[in-house]
């Protein structure tokens, strides 16, 4: 018996396959729609969604006692412990504080309730004991920010909340309802259109005839999708029947986004499947024929903007070239970033405590060091949405360790097979103006990874080897300049650009109107009842504040949120009244802003990474037009 058999095309490559596909494929921009959360699950992000408020968007508690002044705790001890009034309001979840936290005294609050003005601390009820109805003993010392989580700890207004392409699941949907947003732009799933061909089959459930089989391909292929960002849509078994098959294609294009068969791709005269391609609509067939082993036979084509598979018809061979070839499109038609395999051994930068009794689990995001993976710690509470949603995974404590130590080699448990680790690493000062350098490499599939640890935290984690750029901006008041002082050896300094820091109060306060910043001070710091909000130490802002006050502690000096976000809030919601923030940030929460300097924000670049690709995308948009312009807008000045 001899065939009439159509040779293949030229055999291509597996990239030149691959690349000559996807060209084809991608012309126009990927369909979007905007879908209410509840419907979101597993849909990429079309667009970045900025925050638009603070979480949490006020000060509250991290648990059950009373809020008070830290000051008024830093001699007690069990021994001696200090005795304090208690105001006769008891905030709850809900309820607004309305009594000012005066020297001596406490306010009971229950966990999640806001702080009210005047303290800058919580003790726990375990740590106290009551004395009457109107007197507790504390018999501890309390810390400024003691057991509170301050405005914007967990989500600052205005910063990129999500990038576009992120996978929304579970944690996705946590930050999203916490900031109230109801409704999402994503990528609209692709619907893909499934047909097996081959007289032999019988679809499963069905008695078998002589010489038949089972399809196995289509609910293969089927689930495959599912698994990949599609929506599956079985169109039936056809049999090797030119006119019978063109219509059940013709159909399923016209009802779908993409078409994959399976059968009907080699060289035998029964198989059609191919040559009905070439009539389907442009461009017609990309490759017919690749370097694969198993997989040869497989077909790609493009027609009128819709790809279009034949997979070989043995199962190995269809799901190999399924895998390797189609889920790579597949997925970048659902907007999903590319599958990567998954890393488990990483190591502690630095010490991680832990209460001896309980095991822990600490939640890490992974960075590319030196001499392998480094698991760095989240450091949020407990009660940040972020801390799950960003974290890579987690590491084990046992219960009878108190810490792990820096530099000990853990085991890591992914949270998602497809985490890869960052292609950049930026550790330092947190600032929105990041959003805006950044966003061009999170739109080229670039992973960025962005750890907010104040100027000098950066820097030690620079020179730990553990980022590849730590934004900084450090006065040095012996050479009167910023941030170059300040480097260490293999440390670069990259010029960023400028933003000013002022006095922030609410518009209408006389205290503040009508003033230059330093004047406002003054006048702010002969009003006993004027209260500022500090920042964090180790913050560039904080060593500003501590030039302006020369020595002076006013009252709120010891409340040290660590963002300006943090700061802003408190002003705006009257738990203060005065504090030093960046014009950008007091421009959204609509307070009024006192210029008092204009800072470099520059960037320490570690000398040895330079020439990663990431880092190499991070300068190209530092320095391009198209975000100078946009960072003139968000109201910083490029240099």
């Amino acid at each position: 018996m001899s065939f009439d058999q159509e040779q293949f095309l030229t055999i291509l490559s597996r990239e030149d396959a691959l690349s000559r596909f996807q060209a084809a494929v991608f012309t126009r921009p990927l369909p979007t729609e905007l879908r209410p959360l509840a419907d979101a699950l597993g849909h990429s992000l079309a667009d970045d969604v900025v925050a638009p408020m603070d979480v949490p968007p006020f000060d509250r508690s991290n648990v059950d006692g009373f809020a008070v002044r830290s000051a008024d705790l830093k001699v007690t001890t069990a021994n001696n412990p200090i005795r304090l009034g208690l105001n006769q309001e008891v905030i709850a979840c809900g309820v607004a504080p309305q009594q000012l936290v005066q020297p001596g005294t406490a306010t009971p609050i229950a966990t999640g309730g806001p702080i009210p003005r005047g303290a800058d601390a919580v003790v726990m009820i375990e740590h106290t004991q009551p004395e009457g109805e109107s007197t507790i003993q504390v018999g501890r010392t309390a810390s400024p920010g003691q057991f509170v989580s301050y405005a914007g700890s967990d989500i600052a207004r205005g910063e990129v909340l999500l990038r576009a392409r992120t996978v929304i699941g579970s944690r996705e949907v946590g930050m999203l309802a916490a900031c109230g947003i109801a409704r999402v732009p994503v990528v609209r799933k692709p619907k893909v259109a499934i047909i097996s061909t081959g007289d032999e089959l019988v679809e499963p459930g069905q008695s078998l005839r002589p010489a038949s089989i089972y399809d196995t391909n289509g609910p293969i292929v089927s689930a495959a999708v599912s698994e990949n960002g599609g929506v599956p849509w079985f169109a039936g078994l056809f049999a090797d029947d030119e006119v019978e098959l063109e219509a059940g294609m013709r159909a399923a294009l016209t009802d779908s986004d993409m078409l994959v068969l399976s059968g009907g791709t080699s060289k035998g005269a029964g198989d059609v499947s191919h040559r009905i391609l070439s009539r389907l609509g442009k461009p017609g067939v990309i490759a017919h024929g690749v370097a694969l082993k198993p997989g040869k036979p497989l077909c790609l084509a493009v027609c009128d903007g819709k790809p279009v598979v034949i997979l070989p018809g043995f199962p190995t061979s269809a799901m190999f070239t399924f895998h390797d070839m189609i889920v790579p499109v597949l997925r970048r038609m659902a907007g999903l970033p590319p599958r990567a395999d998954t890393r488990v051994q990483a190591r502690a930068p630095v010490r991680i405590g832990s209460e001896l009794g309980r095991a822990e689990f600490v939640m890490v995001s992974l960075v590319e060091g030196e001499n392998g993976l480094i698991a760095y710690p989240s450091g949020k509470s407990s009660g940040a949405i972020t801390a799950f949603t960003q974290a890579d995974g987690f590491l084990r404590i046992d219960a009878l360790a108190d810490h792990i130590a820096g530099g000990t080699d853990a085991e890591v448990t992914m949270f998602t097979p497809h985490v890869r680790v960052p292609d950049l690493v930026i550790i330092g000062s947190h600032c929105i103006g990041l959003d805006v350098v950044t966003a061009p490499l999170a739109h080229a599939d670039l992973l960025v990874r962005l750890i907010s640890v104040g100027s000098l935290g950066g820097l030690a984690a620079a020179g730990r080897g553990e980022c590849d750029i730590a934004p900084i901006h450090l006065f040095d008041e012996k050479t009167n300049t910023y941030n170059l002082p300040f480097l260490r050896p293999g440390l670069e300094l990259v010029p960023g650009y400028r933003r000013m820091q002022g006095v922030a109060f609410r518009v209408g306060d006389t205290r503040f109107e009508g003033r230059d910043a330093r004047a406002a001070v003054e006048a702010a710091l002969t009003d006993s009842e004027c209260i500022m909000v500090n920042r964090n130490q180790g913050s560039g802002t904080r060593v500003l504040i501590d030039r302006l006050l020369a020595g002076q502690r006013p009252d709120g000096y010891w409340n040290q949120p660590k963002s300006h976000n943090a700061v802003a809030a408190a002003v705006a919601q009257h738990r203060a009244d005065w504090g030093m923030t960046i014009a950008p940030v007091a421009n959204a929460a609509g307070l009024g802003f006192l210029p008092l300097a204009e800072e470099n924000y520059d960037f320490a670049l570690v000398a040895a990474r330079k020439n990663r690709p990431g880092v190499a995308a991070f300068l190209e948009s530092l320095h391009s037009e198209e975000t100078r312009t946009a960072l003139e807008r968000a109201g910083f000045r490029p240099v």
